[in-house]
């Protein structure tokens, strides 16, 4: 933190790749942060819990994440290796570390913790103290309709390679789900809230989905800014412009505009938003040091919002 800069308490709303960078950018720059993650790509794999974007989040924020944008860096595979010998599916990679840290999580889970605690336990593992907090403790599973079949998120993900057309989505358990206590603390505790540049379907979607989630980000005292995923009207990564053609969202910053118009209060991108308050800068986080001056450039729009 800078001498003299107010202290900053931030919650960011994220998925998958575009959230765990901004999250990445924002750890040097924010005094307190707390990341909201999906928990709708969850799922039970060679008899562990897996959270893919808490976890895609936490390895970015330890500084782990490999190259390939996924994952930790360095890991080995011999689990997977060893699977695959054996004639069993092995189609869900994970390296051995990485299997490491669903083990803690699903150690915990078994011992009666709840998800928000289980995740902590990797999250402390890794060495990181920014908070990473599931978006339910109660499970939400995302489904997919693709090709006339509805299927897990992850296998149309791997197994099918994300291949469009999207027909349609589901939120198994999702009428169970609350916000928790620890979720709806920190929004309410918040000096500013960023919805995360991720796909606003399928990674920000079901954390705003969960009920009572809308309205404790729209209730909240602190400015909403969101962030747009797309750069020059195309999603930096992943299958983002599927999804968002199947429920109808423009991929523009006005597309992302209109999808969180009853929860935001501005909006940051690299094109402008009539009619709400926005800031224009160049999005794209290829490098940590961009990652930071984003995050920076959001943290001063945010603090000119609550003046």
């Amino acid at each position: 933190m800078a001498r003299g800069r107010p202290r900053l308490t931030v919650v960011l709303l994220s998925g998958g790749t575009g959230g765990a960078k901004l999250a990445r950018g924002l750890l040097d720059e924010c005094d307190d942060l707390v990341v909201v993650a999906n928990t709708g790509d969850d799922a039970e794999v060679y008899g562990v819990h897996v959270s893919p974007d808490p976890d895609l989040v936490a390895y970015w924020l330890a500084d782990e994440i490999d190259e390939r944008g996924y994952g930790l860096r360095g890991d080995t595979w011999q689990v997977m290796d060893a699977l695959a010998a054996a004639g069993r599916p092995a189609w869900f990679r994970l390296g051995d570390r990485d299997l490491a840290m669903c083990l803690i999580r699903t150690e915990e889970l078994r011992s009666g913790r709840r998800l928000t605690e289980a995740h902590a336990a990797v999250v402390a593992a890794l060495g990181v103290e920014a908070r990473v907090l599931p978006m339910a403790d109660e499970p939400v599973t995302t489904r997919v309709r693709h090709d006339g079949r509805t299927m897990p998120f992850q296998e149309y993900m791997i197994v099918e390679g994300a291949a469009p057309p999207v027909e349609g989505l589901e939120l198994d358990g999702l009428e169970r789900a609350r916000p928790t206590a620890d979720v709806l603390a920190v929004l309410a505790e918040a000096e500013l809230i960023v919805i995360g540049p991720s796909n606003p379907v399928i990674s920000i979607g079901p954390i705003l989905a969960v009920p009572g989630m809308r309205a404790a980000v729209a209730g909240a005292p602190a400015p909403v800014v969101a962030v747009s995923p797309f750069v020059d009207g195309r999603s930096v990564k992943g299958p983002s412009e599927h999804f968002c053609a199947w429920a109808g969202i423009e991929t523009s910053a006005p597309g992302i505009a209109r999808a969180y118009a009853d929860v935001i209060d501005a909006v940051v991108a690299d094109e402008p938003v009539p009619g709400l308050p926005h800031l224009v800068v160049d999005t794209l986080m290829d490098g940590t040091d961009r990652m930071r001056q984003l995050a920076r450039k959001i943290l001063e729009f945010g603090r000119s919002l609550a003046s």
